[in-house]
């Protein structure tokens, strides 16, 4: 709520995976802010589960829950702005709206115990171009992300030890991803209309181990 104010926003609770809570989500925000052309996906979680682990075989509905919220809330997020932004007038170039996805270099380089994760971030990235190519006809770009090890609120949690750690397995620069630097990235795919269908990693050249 402080960071959105502090840019002139709101904060709006949502859950993505579902389709009332989303629409609910979107009529709010465009009530008080008008109708959106851009949007930024970014919600997500993640577990670290084996196929098969002590107690058994993988919970299914921890594997669903990740899916629910990573893949299928992503894709109700593209759905209902796209929507809305396919009614708006054109702008320069014919462009009504862009839509930035969050994947992650897991899609690329699973670990163990990420299937969950992987997965869901994999099906990100493989329909960006068929959704790119989807809205086209309306003018809206769809171009994805896949941040490497970045330091988010998760990692936050974790001792700076590990956290200096991690960062010393990126090539270069050896550190945590900054959040402005995922920003800048997704501002520079929003300012670039050549930017379509298309999947970057923001890694720092990391390919994960397997553990």
């Amino acid at each position: 709520v402080t960071i959105a104010a502090e840019i002139g926003g709101i904060a709006v609770q949502c859950d993505v995976s579902s389709a009332d809570s989303g629409t609910a989500a979107l009529a709010d925000v465009t009530a008080k802010l008008g109708e959106p052309r851009i949007l930024v996906n970014c919600a997500g979680i993640a577990i670290g589960v084996k196929t098969i682990g002590k107690d058994g075989p993988h919970p299914l509905d921890q594997y669903r829950k990740v899916i629910e919220v990573n893949l299928i809330g992503t894709f109700n997020m593209i759905r209902l702005v796209a929507e809305r932004a396919s009614k708006l007038d054109p702008l320069q170039g014919g462009e009504r709206g862009v839509i930035v996805n969050t994947a992650s270099v897991a899609a690329y380089d699973g670990q163990i115990g990420q299937a969950a994760y992987a997965a869901s971030k994999g099906g990100v990235v493989g329909m960006t171009l068929p959704v790119a190519r989807d809205l086209a006809r309306s003018g809206i770009r769809v171009c994805t992300i896949a941040p490497g090890i970045f330091k988010t609120p998760m990692m936050a949690g974790m001792p700076q030890e590990v956290q200096d750690s991690l960062g010393a397995a990126v090539p270069f620069p050896s550190r945590l991803g900054e959040p402005s630097e995922y920003a800048a990235l997704a501002l520079h795919i929003i300012e670039n209309q050549m930017l379509n269908g298309e999947t970057i990693r923001l890694d720092g050249a990391i390919r994960m181990a397997p553990k």
